[in-house]
């Protein structure tokens, strides 16, 4: 039996000895990987973090002394040193363990939104919540140098700062990554600090020739304390945080463990908010991980352990749009690039290799990346802002005040839109298509393929006095669904005998409404499916189209109020239109982790619910005659 089987809460880690210890981190590391391999997952971030998490827990008492793990990704290992290994197989599995922390899980897991540079606010919130009570806990806040990038952590810490008697530790893991190598100044600061070989040899040289001094006691630690912020000063950044009034601990080899726990040890001891810098290395102990040049395996899907070897993966939506952004960067020079952190995982990666010039990565800040597109468009220049459709919803503000108002020509391409699943409630691109509805002038597109993505793409770019969306889900598209005729703007993909049922499925919906369709034409029913392509402003052509039809149905995947549907119905009422509408989307709740299908067949958006719903509002119910 390993060690990591006796292991259910984190005081078991007390009485093992540096041996075992070492023994145990060897165990965590061939569970990541093994485990990962089977189901996909955050295995780089993990793998980084394994003796700087079984330190935390063995300086401070959990869950007494609060944990807080920025973005969450990271917490796998603290998962498996507070009982949760025996489950650990089950993870992003549908009814198993979250691949971020989750208050359903343990009581170890407090803050489970896993959207990035939020956890020295909630930490700052925790940590004066225990002062104002009198509670003797401390706080950990564990965030990476990658979320340092947001603004959010500034503001944060720039408040902690003057919370003198706040014991809250954070505790900084820096491995230069986000996703990819983190970006910006700050970035280069940290790197400036953990690639100067000058500073532990003269501060180790310093202490050895002071030490020797007899009988200098006490004089000498303040003049060796004197000379080392002096060395720090002038070969480390820490001054960025110390000038802050922060206490600066490192930095510390993030995988030494005896190390790491003297370092925390002294963080616990001083009562007042410290800063813990812990150097670390991205996918640290798999070789694959290690040398996967793009991101150190940050959250790859199944793959084979033995070559590091992803499983086949067939072309995704992000490819479709990769190729096209590449394409109109060679025919426009004014077309730039912005993402936020996110190069790979949007598929600009291949837009900078061939435009490095028109480029840009902003860090985790997708406020300034919004307003900096903004003054981009003012300059002459169209921005392309790409990002997951969940990240869009924290620059709402600059889409609205910054960009908006301003009518400025700038188009945010929204990956991984709607159900995406396995990642959790937090990562579901389902708010998107309701908040966006409240922008004036803003234009939303929800294309139904590839070509309809690459055709969508184009027109966007080609508005310069307002900003554009263009949205699509995760994973491969469909086959292409050729119209059978376009009237204005809205494609109709397939038309009744009679005008029975209007059927507008949204974007990536669309093949869902043709096998609804397909189901309610077997009923006797006569169907017309649009695709309404531009889904704000409303089509008026889809207002004629609904005004001649018994029923219109709205499917998207896309929280059910505010959304494309809410829209539609306010539009037909506004013409004068009575025509019933029946209203599809997501239920506006929080969603528990499954894949994509399971999700959707969960909440209704399934051919056979949709149309037993539209047969019975037009009285052809089941087990009616015409069924057959």
């Amino acid at each position: 039996m390993g060690y990591l089987e006796s292991i259910s809460t984190p005081r078991d880690l007390d009485g093992l000895t540096a041996a075992q210890l070492e023994e145990l981190a060897a165990e965590i590391r061939e569970t990541l990987v093994q485990t990962c391999a089977r189901t996909g997952g955050h295995l780089g971030p993990n793998l980084g973090v394994v003796e700087l998490t079984m330190a935390i827990h063995r300086v401070f008492d959990s869950p007494h002394d609060r944990v807080v793990f920025d973005t969450g990704h990271q917490a796998y290992v603290h998962k498996l040193l507070t009982g949760r290994a025996g489950r650990f197989d089950t993870l992003r599995q549908e009814g198993g363990l979250s691949g971020y922390p989750s208050r359903a899980e343990s009581e170890h897991d407090i803050v489970e939104n896993s959207h990035a540079s939020t956890s020295l606010s909630y930490a700052d919130g925790l940590a004066k919540a225990y002062a104002l009570r009198g509670e003797d806990r401390h706080v950990v806040a564990v965030i990476g140098d990658g979320a340092l990038t947001g603004g959010m952590a500034w503001e944060a810490l720039n408040n902690i700062a003057i919370s003198h008697d706040s014991r809250l530790v954070i505790v900084v893991n820096d491995n230069e990554r986000s996703y990819t190598p983190t970006i910006g100044g700050l970035a280069t600061a940290l790197t400036s600090l953990r690639t100067n070989p000058r500073y532990e040899q003269v501060l180790g040289t310093v202490k050895k020739r002071l030490n020797a001094v007899p009988g200098v006691g006490p004089v000498a630690y303040d003049a060796l304390h004197a000379m080392k912020k002096g060395v720090k000063d002038a070969l480390a950044p820490q001054g960025l945080f110390e000038d802050l009034g922060l206490k600066y601990v490192g930095p510390i080899d993030g995988h030494d463990r005896a190390a790491l726990e003297q370092a925390l040890t002294q963080a616990k001891r001083f009562n007042g908010p410290v800063i813990v810098h812990a150097l670390t290395r991205k996918g640290n102990g798999y070789e694959a991980a290690e040398q996967h040049e793009a991101d150190q395996f940050h959250a790859p899907g199944p793959f084979d352990v033995a070559t590091g070897e992803e499983q086949p993966k067939a072309a995704i939506w992000t490819d479709v749009f990769a190729d096209e952004m590449v394409r109109l960067g060679e025919e426009r020079p004014d077309i730039a690039a912005i993402t936020a952190a996110m190069m790979h995982p949007v598929g600009l990666d291949r837009f900078a290799a061939r435009f490095p010039e028109r480029t840009y990565d902003v860090g985790i800040a997708e406020q300034h990346a919004a307003t900096a597109a903004a003054g981009l468009a003012m300059g002459g220049v169209h921005p392309v802002v790409a990002v997951y459709a969940t990240f869009l919803n924290r620059a709402f503000d600059q889409v609205l005040m910054d960009v908006a108002l301003h009518r400025c020509g700038v188009t945010f391409v929204l990956d991984r839109s709607g159900v995406t699943g396995d990642d959790g409630a937090s990562h579901n691109g389902m708010w998107d298509m309701s908040i966006l509805q409240v922008v004036p002038g803003l234009s939303i597109a929800a294309p139904r393929d590839g070509a309809q993505l690459r055709e969508l793409l184009r027109e966007a770019v080609a508005v310069e006095d307002a900003p554009t969306v263009v949205r699509f889900p995760k994973g491969p598209p469909p086959a292409d669904m050729p119209a059978l005729e376009r009237i204005g703007g809205v494609d109709v993909l397939a038309r009744g005998a009679t005008q029975d049922v209007l059927l507008v499925g949204v974007g990536a919906m669309a093949a869902t409404a043709l096998e609804t369709a397909a189901l309610l034409t077997a009923r006797g029913i006569g169907v017309t499916v649009v695709d309404p392509r531009w889904v704000k402003p409303v089509a008026p052509e889809l207002v004629e189209l609904a005004r001649g039809h018994r029923l219109v149905v709205s499917v998207e995947d896309n929280g059910v109020v505010g959304g494309v549907g809410t829209a539609l119905l306010q539009t037909l009422n506004a013409a004068g239109v009575t025509t019933p509408v029946q209203l599809h989307g997501i239920p506006q709740e929080f969603l528990g982790h499954a894949k994509r299908g399971v999700i959707l067949e969960r909440v209704g958006l399934t051919p056979s619910r949709l149309a037993e719903a539209a047969a019975a509002a037009v009285g052809v119910p089941t087990g009616d005659a015409r069924v057959g």
